[in-house]
């Protein structure tokens, strides 16, 4: 492997069970509500086709901006005072950093969310690039974002190992032709049965064993 590609809600930083929790309220705010399970079988890729996935027509492509901006607004405000990296991350990226191998952040959030980890964080000084929700025309499971980094990167998609926590994403990065290990912070191991290039199912980032990646 000779490029890390990082996913970030979920992966990077813990945080799904505050966006479930988010989507949870606008949506019954505009007359969906569903139960937590639901949310988190249902909720994934860009919020935009998120909310014509779910409500159709219903809604003009200014009104599903509008949502979508009262959503992830409600998140970081929500997070901002647990913001923190999963367990052995910040130890795992500087390894990274030290022995040149090249990393980029392809993340289905909006632009926003990425700056508001990246910045809070002072992350950003180790990615060569960072791609987002408005970065690509197609959201996971299409493997838009994850060609897109590996191009970035310089390198073919199977010279590169994805970091996912969501059965869409690794579907994604399988679809791009890369290797994928799996952070459990939302999703079982079971629950990505038949998604093939997983190579590990980690809870943290401590639990990564780097001989197994053979980083070079």
């Amino acid at each position: 492997m000779k490029g890390v590609i990082f996913d970030m809600d979920g992966t990077m930083v813990d945080n799904m069970m505050v966006h479930h929790r988010a989507w949870q309220q606008v949506l019954a705010e505009h007359g969906l509500p569903l139960e937590l399970e639901v949310v988190k079988e249902k909720i994934h890729g860009i919020n935009e086709e998120i909310l014509e996935r779910l409500f159709g027509d219903k809604y003009t492509p200014e009104e599903r901006k509008e949502i979508s901006w009262k959503k992830e607004s409600m998140y970081r405000e929500i997070f901002l005072k647990d913001l923190k990296l999963i367990n052995g991350c910040l130890d795992f990226i500087q390894k990274m950093d030290a022995k040149g191998v090249p990393m980029v952040v392809a993340s289905a959030a909006p632009p926003e969310n990425v700056d508001f980890v990246l910045d809070n964080l002072d992350l950003r000084k180790y990615f060569t690039a960072t791609f987002h929700s408005k970065s690509v025309s197609h959201g996971k499971p299409h493997p838009e974002i994850f060609l897109k980094a590996c191009a970035s990167l310089g390198f073919e998609p199977n010279e590169c190992v994805v970091f996912e926590d969501s059965p869409t994403g690794a579907k994604a990065s399988a679809n791009a032709g890369c290797n994928t290990v799996i952070i459990t912070t939302t999703h079982e191991p079971k629950e990505f049965e038949g998604i093939t290039g997983i190579v590990d199912f980690i809870k943290d980032f401590e639990q990564l064993k780097l001989e197994e990646l053979q980083l070079h």
